[in-house]
């Protein structure tokens, strides 16, 4: 089944100051701020919501096929995908423009200052679902603001299900425009921060969204997640993890397997278990792209976290 997946596309780069920011921020000098870090440390990953989930969701075996806007800079990037055999067709570049990208400065205490350029994702809304053919599933993940907006539109129009993932773009939505997205969806996942956000803005309780959907999935970090579906919550255990170095793309390793699960037809039992483990396969490695597995470790891992057989 071909999967659709409209998001950002972005590059990460991560920097480490070897000491604290409040060693040289003066909180009495906060209105003429001027600093400067030195950041020995640096590292470029390859993110965005899209294609950190079409990246798992590939090594999981799905049809994922990116819909997203990029700028003239995408040349490594689009490399790395020819590599990887994900496919382009949907990858749109905008002439004048940087694809998004995020600047990240970490301290010793794990307190990070973030830049963040949208650039061609602002454009997003040149994309359309329609032009995508053979889709029988979506996503609608963190993008330009118009652009979410109207591919969910478009999914409904054309009869396709799909997921609305808003992530760290909810906050640029309203009341009735969130209520507008969760009744054009089929299913909505969100983390708990953004569950509670989501019902503050709509005026409505969790249960009450619950009934316009197929089913809404709140993630919870290492206390595992929760499916309000057909009236009922299905408790989701976490997976232990190898190790913990960075939980940075661990929701869209989580949407991945979410994917794969519906796409296949598993019930919500085994659909949030294996987007579990594809969190705790991520979060071992650092950036959102370099975790790597076989399906037959995933059987294996699955079998060993919860006594169960995937396939």
């Amino acid at each position: 089944m071909s999967i659709l997946i409209c998001g950002s596309m972005a590059y990460d780069t991560i920097m480490v100051f070897r000491d604290r920011f409040k060693n040289h921020i003066l909180p009495d000098q906060l209105h003429i701020l001027n600093v400067a870090f030195l950041v020995p440390d640096m590292r470029r990953e390859y993110g965005g919501c899209a294609g950190n989930i079409a990246y798992t969701l590939q090594m999981l075996g799905g049809d994922a096929r990116i819909m997203a806007t990029v700028g003239d800079d995408f040349g490594p990037y689009d490399e790395r995908l020819q590599r990887l055999g994900l496919s382009q067709d949907h990858v749109l570049t905008v002439p004048g423009s940087f694809t998004a990208q995020a600047f990240i400065t970490t301290d010793l205490d794990d307190n990070q200052i973030t830049a963040f350029h949208p650039g061609a994702m602002n454009h997003s809304h040149d994309n359309h679902v329609g032009d995508a053919r053979g889709i029988k599933l979506g996503i609608v993940a963190p993008d330009g603001r118009e652009g979410m907006i109207q591919h969910a539109r478009e999914f409904r129009e054309a009869g396709i299900p799909f997921v609305f993932d808003p992530g760290q773009g909810l906050p640029m939505f309203n009341g009735p425009e969130l209520e507008e997205f969760v009744r054009l969806a089929q299913y909505v996942t969100v983390n708990d921060y953004e569950a509670q956000m989501l019902q503050e803005r709509t005026g409505k309780k969790l249960d009450e969204l619950a009934k316009l959907v197929s089913a809404i999935v709140v993630t919870m970090g290492a206390k595992g997640a929760v499916v309000h579906a057909g009236g009922q919550q299905i408790g989701i255990p976490s997976v232990k993890p190898e190790a913990v170095l960075d939980p940075t793309g661990c929701g869209d390793a989580f949407r991945a397997g979410l994917l794969y699960g519906l796409a296949n037809g598993a019930d919500w039992a085994l659909t949030g278990r294996l987007a579990s483990l594809m969190g705790s396969l991520k979060i071992a490695q650092r950036g959102g792209q370099n975790h790597r597995f076989e399906r037959a470790e995933v059987a294996d891992r699955f079998r060993e976290a919860f006594g169960m057989k995937l396939w």
